[in-house]
């Protein structure tokens, strides 16, 4: 097997450089099949490797600019050649990296990624591909956030590229479709969801029909697909309700001591629980439709979400999802 190179804005997050360097060195101890290349300004990231030897197969990629998380994305982009996220992405353009991961500007990562790195073929749009921990299983929600406003032929588009991720990275077979809508009904839902339905009904895919947003959390199809502005509130507002659920249990079981006593006999099943509603163990999402992997972490990313970052995207590139999305977009993934 080809040796993996993955690419990682060192300097993109609201942590940077600390957690991401410490992620890093995380995924090259726990990877030694696999190099890691640390991008960003070398006197900053030194400050944070190892005292002792840092890892073998982790090396530095010099890149003096950095795009702030609150710049413009196409200006940052067009002034800043030498950031550590153009640099990045022209590592994966110019076939250094195999894939890319970043928390910085999402704005900025899509930007880059589409004007360096470039659409896969027989790409209209490429989405954010956003894994949902369900009730028994992983599904992907897509588009997340990169397109607010879509036609029809693009959703049917981001179901075709959201069943070749979850095929080959989730390893799932014959996954099931389900465009989010108002109601099941294949009626229900504003002009877009209608039209896309029946162009969806006719793909050949396995649609499962309309869900609505009280289905993601159960899991009930294998990829949904909407336009980025549903995508995101739905993401968002799954990633608050989790933030609270475990809040107010913190909260509850400090009122008394039958509380605390009976949360020590309910701890192991709280970590699961905890562990499979958490974003970090999913590391991040992944801009589905440009010529590489590039993997898109939560601006608040922690070491463990960096380091779970880089495995999704050395899975991803393993998989060969990039070849996957084209040939599923001409009928002719055999792992679809």
């Amino acid at each position: 097997m080809v040796r993996v190179t993955i690419a990682v804005d060192a300097m993109g997050g609201d942590f940077a450089p600390g957690e991401i360097v410490r992620g890093a060195c995380e995924a090259a101890e726990a990877r030694q099949g696999v190099d890691i290349l640390l991008v960003g300004r070398e006197e900053n990231i030194k400050r944070y490797l190892p005292k002792e030897a840092k890892p073998d197969n982790l090396k530095l990629i010099g890149a003096d600019e950095i795009v702030g998380m609150e710049e413009e994305p196409a200006k940052a982009v067009r002034s800043k050649k030498n950031s550590s996220l153009m640099v990045g992405c022209r590592l994966v353009k110019e076939g250094v990296a195999d894939g890319f991961v970043s928390a910085g500007n999402t704005g900025a990562i899509m930007a880059a990624a589409l004007f360096v790195i470039g659409r896969a073929e027989g790409i209209d749009r490429p989405a954010i591909g956003a894994v949902i921990p369900a009730h028994d299983r992983q599904m992907l929600l897509l588009d997340a956030g990169a397109n607010a406003d879509v036609k029809p032929e693009n959703l049917v588009q981001f179901a075709k590229m959201g069943v070749a991720f979850v095929s080959r990275v989730l390893d799932v077979e014959n996954p099931k479709v389900g465009l989010i809508s108002i109601g099941e009904e294949p009626g229900k839902g504003n002009a877009l969801v209608k039209a896309a339905f029946t162009l969806l009904d006719g793909s050949g895919l396995n649609f499962a029909g309309n869900i609505e947003g009280r289905d993601v959390p159960y899991g009930r199809v294998d990829v949904a697909v909407c336009d980025g502005f549903v995508g995101n509130v739905i993401l968002k507002t799954l990633e608050g309700t989790s933030e609270e659920v475990l809040d107010r249990f913190r909260d509850v079981v400090k009122e008394s001591v039958q509380s605390r006593l009976g949360s020590l006999l309910l701890l192991p099943a709280i970590r699961r629980f905890r562990r499979d509603i958490d974003p970090e163990e999913h590391g991040g999402a992944l801009l589905l439709g440009v010529d590489g992997v590039c993997i898109i972490a939560h601006g608040r990313s922690s070491a463990r979400a960096i380091k779970n970052a880089i495995f999704r995207a050395i899975r991803s590139v393993e998989s060969k999802i990039v070849e996957g999305i084209v040939k599923s977009l001409k009928g002719e993934d055999k792992a679809v």
